[in-house]
């Protein structure tokens, strides 16, 4: 990996969050090395790896509200065929 992110190419994409008959929809950007010899990407950022990481933890504790502060939560609804 370089040192500086400013060669990086980036994408916004949406990371879903499974966890108790919830998913979240969690916005996070994927880098993209421009110049990393092994090719061993993408990453998130360490700040949006955390991301995840709250939101899950807040959907397994039942925190409806605290996820839907860092991601979109919907409630599964199983349905019968």
């Amino acid at each position: 990996m370089s040192s500086s992110q400013s060669d990086a190419r980036t994408d916004q994409v949406i990371r879903l969050v499974e966890e108790g008959g919830y998913i979240a929809k969690v916005p996070v950007t994927l880098i993209y090395e421009t110049d990393d010899p092994t090719n061993w990407g993408p990453y998130l950022s360490m700040d949006d790896a955390l991301k995840l990481e709250r939101v899950q933890e807040a959907l397994e504790k039942g925190d409806i509200a605290a996820a839907s502060r860092e991601a979109k939560v919907f409630q599964l609804t199983p349905v019968s065929a």
